[in-house]
């Protein structure tokens, strides 16, 4: 027993401190809302009228306190009183005087503000102005008056902007008040790549937290039609002119339009990469022009929290069937072929060797190192992005067959060297028949999913030990597209099944999701939390 009281005493004399700490500013803001409280307050009657400052919920005789602000006394029922605010339930349990004299004295807390804060406990009223936000949510903080301090960091949300966002978060640091710094951090996350100007005045540690909130949200397996042939007189054209995510319940589960494509055209190609939980989409769309039609190159930015799509700038070279990967806060466009026309490739058509990394937050792409490829080409495909790529850490992975030998190259690229490597040994015909390569994702391993004219290929290559694991046959799937890896399988899309089926990563079994509104052609499948 004695240990609890002590434990009491501190919580209540650390109150005092903070108290004691606090006043000082406090009291200057009495000086500065006093003028503009009578302008905001719903009703000025409580100034001149004690009834109006005495608040009591139960009938009959309870036990009541006087609380003393900064210019007025008000009388509220003690037990409620205590449900509302943290700071009154220790003061109860202590010994000080203020406790047994039922006399509490706040003079340094604004009494607008009090009567605020009684008024949303009491009648369920809350009538903060937006411009007295910071001062009620430092006054409900210190008072430990949680469902007070939530309601106005709630219209704080509402209120914030990018001109004051930066503002409210020092103010939060000044006064320690950590949910209103998480507050203001949610709105920079929820905006973070629109925001650049703030996100370069946060500490490291902020940054890394605004980041680290992006996907703090509901994870939603998603896809988008990445390449489209058809034309406008096809009604499947419409349809794919969208972003779907699976939702509902287990078992329930269903493809819901989330947005529509921020182009008009019937036939585009891009290639999809995720990064800070956005969707970037990166290639072309056709389009009329004084003579005939021609591809445009775009880029297309979709932010999930604002359901908001925005221009980025566009690749330097014209790609098509390229990969995209995201990597060391960057984006990194490798391979392809010249995107002019849709057709298909032939012995003439040479893969980029030239690589580009795009800044989200200089909005730029730039060259850095090529591609190694000098005496050997790597296999072209229609049916998947040449050469496939993943990312792990710092290093960017590249994925390919030789035209020569058959044989699957792994390359290496590191983002802080710009130095690209080749890791040994190949995977020769003998090791594994793979004339198709279909996936390339990185857990703890690389993972790869290929194919021959029987069956489809899994294996995986060690980074830590540089040898390639086990090569398992599997049942023969048609894949195409673009996949992703999620904790322990990988989505990638079937046109067999006219899904994306989800392959475990222990069993190597197929399921299904639920089938696409659209067929599955050319889609991309990948992760986006709302």
């Amino acid at each position: 027993m004695h240990i609890i009281h002590y434990l009491k005493l501190g919580f209540f004399l650390l109150l005092e401190f903070i108290k004691n700490g606090l006043q000082r500013c406090l009291s200057q803001i009495v000086a500065s809302t006093r003028s503009t409280s009578a302008e905001h307050t719903a009703s000025e009657g409580w100034k001149t009228a004690e009834s109006l400052r005495t608040y009591q919920l139960t009938d009959g005789d309870v036990a009541m306190v006087t609380i003393q602000t900064s210019s007025h006394d008000f009388y509220v029922e003690f037990q409620r009183l205590l449900q509302c605010s943290e700071y009154f339930r220790a003061l109860s349990q202590s010994r000080m005087r203020e406790a047994s004299e039922s006399l509490i004295h706040l003079e340094h807390v604004p009494s607008h503000i009090f009567y605020n804060l009684l008024e949303f406990s009491f009648n369920h009223s809350f009538n903060v102005p937006a411009e007295e936000l910071g001062t009620h949510i430092q006054v409900s903080s210190y008072l430990l008056a949680e469902a007070f301090l939530s309601e106005c960091l709630s219209a704080l949300s509402d209120h914030l902007s990018p001109s004051n966002c930066l503002s409210y978060l020092n103010f939060a640091k000044d006064i320690v008040c950590l949910e209103m710094k998480s507050t203001v951090l949610t709105y920079v996350s929820r905006n973070l790549l629109e925001l650049p100007d703030v996100f370069r005045c946060l500490s490291d540690d902020e940054k890394d937290d605004a980041v680290r909130l992006r996907t703090g949200g509901e994870r939603c397996v998603c896809s988008v039609r990445k390449e489209n042939l058809s034309t406008w007189t096809d009604p499947e054209t419409h349809q794919a002119r969208f972003l779907f995510a699976l939702q509902g319940s287990k078992g329930d589960d269903s493809w819901c339009p989330i947005t529509e494509l921020p182009f008009s055209s019937d036939k585009w190609c891009f290639t999809v990469v995720v990064l800070f939980n956005y969707l970037y989409i990166i290639g072309g769309y056709r389009q009329r022009r004084k003579r005939g039609w021609e591809f445009t190159m775009a880029s297309f930015r979709f932010n999930p929290f604002t359901h908001t799509w925005a221009t980025t700038s566009p690749l330097i070279k014209h790609r098509r069937h390229f990969s995209a990967v995201a990597c060391d806060g960057g984006i990194y466009a490798v391979g392809g072929w010249y995107l002019d026309s849709l057709v298909s490739p032939d012995s003439c058509t040479a893969m980029y060797t030239a690589v580009e990394r795009y800044d989200p937050w200089t909005d730029s792409w730039r060259f850095v190192s090529s591609l190694p490829l000098t005496d050997f080409q790597f296999t072209l495909s229609l049916s998947h992005d040449v050469p496939l790529c993943t990312s792990l850490g710092q290093h960017v992975y590249v994925l390919g067959n030789i035209q020569r030998t058959g044989e699957v190259l792994l390359l290496q690229y590191n983002t802080k060297l710009d130095v690209w490597s080749e890791l040994r040994p190949t995977l020769t015909r003998a090791d594994a028949n793979i004339p198709a390569l279909y996936f390339l994702g990185a857990t703890d391993r690389l993972f790869v999913i290929g194919g021959n004219n029987s069956e489809n290929v899994v294996t995986s290559y060690s980074l830590k030990t540089q040898m390639w694991g086990q090569v398992c046959g599997v049942d023969k799937v048609a894949l195409a597209g673009q996949g992703t890896v999620g904790d322990d399988h990988i989505l990638i899309p079937s046109i067999e099944h006219n899904a994306v089926v989800r392959m475990d990563l222990q069993t190597l079994s197929l399921t299904a999701l639920p089938p696409l509104p659209v067929s599955t052609r050319y889609e991309a499948a990948f992760y986006l939390h709302f």
